[in-house]
């Protein structure tokens, strides 16, 4: 019996951020997708990806049986816990799979066949691809999705603008003050030129931050929403309406997606933000993708998306690795 199957897997821990990414990737890849969600346990969790000794026992015993063969053709991980599983898999499949990376490991990219890490992480090697931001499923169908999902948006005043409410993070501190500023600012907006504003919060939003914009745009069309007592996410709703986007500084991921849509973005900085997050923004603001939140900005713009290169460049790899089977 063959000890390889030909699908992929989407290995991530349970980061929401993670898992968007990894799944991206992998409904690209046209092959069956399996989503595997594992958390390494101690001692391992403290030093993946350097500690491999022991193998599979750094599983809980629940999820052991998840991780065993037949392994797959080509395994995605996502973030630094799950790296422990795809450099293992390199040596359990007998080189057969397809091992990739997403985000800077912190060793040795040679571990890997293939790792993706954004340009602000700096990380360079012949087997490392290099987008600018962070992978996604945001393109003309997932957008068309949205709208359909989500139709009464249609209806909203224009401009729609959606708000995406990030959350604390190094340097960045998301309290009362910061989003009473962020609030003034786009009522200010909001009484130039009307139209609706639609605010969506994160897990990481805290809730007194929430508190502020739940009671300064309640009587401003549109909507806050914070979880499902709100009802279902319209995420791929607003993203797919939105006239403009106005997005905390903290989010890599929600910045990408945000810059894939084609419309403006803007985001409102404070302070300075940590090394790697810097260089981001320096990056969309270079490339005319990002613009301060009073900054009059082209309506439309090119959206960022690079979720779909970097799968065909997969694919190559991959046909490569067929052709030359001893690695």
């Amino acid at each position: 019996m063959s000890l390889l199957r030909n699908e992929c897997w989407a290995i991530t821990d349970a980061a929401a951020g993670n898992q968007r990414q990894a799944l991206a990737l992998a409904e690209l890849m046209g092959m069956p997708v399996r989503h595997l969600v594992l958390e390494p346990r101690a001692p391992w969790s403290w030093l993946s990806p350097r500690f491999t000794l022991g193998g599979t026992l750094a599983l809980p015993a629940g999820q052991r049986a998840q991780f065993a063969p037949p392994w797959p053709r080509l395994a995605i991980g996502c973030g630094r816990a799950t790296a422990l599983f795809t450099r293992m898999l390199r040596r359990l499949a007998h080189g057969q799979c397809h091992t990739v990376q997403i985000l800077d490991p912190r060793i040795d990219p040679v571990h890997w066949d293939t790792v993706i890490a954004p340009s602000h992480d700096q990380l360079n090697g012949p087997n490392v691809l290099v987008p600018l931001g962070s992978l996604n499923p945001v393109n003309d169908a997932w957008l068309a999705d949205g709208r359909d999902a989500c139709p009464a948006f249609e209806e909203m005043p224009q401009p729609r603008v959606g708000v995406l409410l990030g959350g604390t993070r190094k340097q960045f501190a998301f309290g009362t003050d910061y989003a009473s500023e962020l609030a003034a600012q786009l009522l200010a907006r909001h009484r130039r030129e009307g139209g609706s504003l639609l605010a969506l919060a994160s897990r990481r939003t805290p809730p007194e931050a929430l508190a502020v914009f739940r009671q300064a745009l309640a009587d401003v069309p549109g909507l806050v929403w914070a979880g499902p007592d709100d009802g279902r996410n319209p995420y791929p709703g607003v993203l797919g309406w939105a006239d403009r986007l106005v997005v905390t500084p903290d989010s890599v991921n929600m910045l990408s997606e945000s810059c894939a849509v084609g419309c403006a973005v803007h985001t409102h900085v404070v302070a300075a933000l940590p090394d790697k997050l810097a260089r981001f923004h320096y990056a969309l603001r270079g490339r005319g993708l990002l613009h301060d939140l009073d900054e009059d900005a082209p309506s439309r713009q090119l959206p960022l998306r690079e979720t779909a290169a970097i799968a065909a460049e997969l694919h190559a790899r991959m046909l490569g690795d067929r052709d030359n089977p001893i690695r």
